[in-house]
């Protein structure tokens, strides 16, 4: 589970390599007919980098105005100005009275339609229904995204009271049930590359703030094969998850069910558990993962 590069780190290197924009074909340029050169590949494929690099800034915030976005992406303002003007056209983004730039449903409705083509969220959504059913609670599946866990899967509990999450959340790994089982998945040298990278920042008093401590309690996860986030990421939130495993034996997402601490019994930790690793298993299972083996 190597670090993939970002949007904006493929920008800047393809930005070295451009010397200056070729300027556009007039009427009686015949460039408009010939093969694009290796410039113009260059010049396209920096123009979808930068449009890649905008819409990943906006889905970071409810809404941002031109300054702020300009200073997330390193973009000039008027190079900003263009491509959000196509993009507000297009109705991804939407501008309201106050300049403020914010992405539309039409943006989540595309990212919804590519994940229901993944086979992992197929596999996954009667499984994660059927735990839901079975205990009562919010389930999660989440998977690794650079430095972080995001939730591809949510299926809802029934209680007026239940924890507020949405899909396409991103959520962090230390402190987090999903997250600790994908950390628990990386070998010695990804999750030190990890912790030299994270601040192991404390969200509640009982987040686990020590690299030592954390990788005992990964070493700890890996013999008991599940997970849990004890109020360690918020307050008065208890989860326990389960590894998602393909048929190389590799961690490729996790799962997780979710209580409100007033719901929550100890005395059926095993039984919540037990369940949690069945619906792992069979998810494991159909990715050609054979325990044991």
């Amino acid at each position: 589970m190597g670090r993939s590069p970002t949007i904006l780190s493929c920008w800047e290197a393809l930005s070295a390599t451009s010397a200056s924009t070729t300027p556009r074909p007039t009427l009686k340029d015949n460039s408009v007919n010939r093969e694009p050169t290796g410039k113009d590949e260059r010049q396209q494929t920096s123009g979808v980098i930068r449009t890649i690099a905008i819409l990943e800034a906006l889905s970071r915030q409810r809404s941002i105005n031109l300054e702020s976005l300009a200073k997330t992406t390193g973009l000039p303002k008027a190079t900003l100005l263009r491509f959000l003007s196509t993009l507000v056209s297009l109705g991804y983004v939407h501008r309201d009275d106050s300049d403020q730039y914010s992405l539309t449903l039409k943006m989540f409705s595309v990212g919804s339609r590519g994940l229901e083509h993944l086979d992992l969220i197929n596999l996954a959504n009667p499984i994660a229904q059927n735990l839901c059913d079975r205990l009562g609670e919010t389930v999660h599946m989440g998977v690794l995204e650079e430095d972080e866990a995001v939730y591809v899967v949510k299926k809802e509990s029934s209680f007026t009271i239940r924890m507020y999450s949405r899909v396409g959340k991103s959520i962090p790994l230390y402190c987090t049930a999903i997250g600790k089982i994908l950390l628990s998945g990386m070998d010695e040298k990804e999750l030190s590359a990890y912790l030299d990278r994270v601040t192991l920042k404390p969200f509640t008093p009982n987040t686990i703030k020590d690299r030592q401590q954390l990788a005992e309690e990964l070493e700890r996860i890996k013999i008991r094969g599940w997970a849990q986030d004890n109020e360690e990421h918020e307050m008065g939130t208890l989860c326990i998850g389960a590894p998602i495993k393909d048929y190389s034996g590799s961690v490729i997402a996790a799962i997780s069910v979710s209580w409100p601490m007033f719901r929550y019994n100890e005395e059926d930790e095993k039984r919540n558990a037990s369940a949690i690793l069945e619906a792992s298993k069979t998810l494991s299972a159909l990715f050609g993962y054979t325990e044991g083996a």
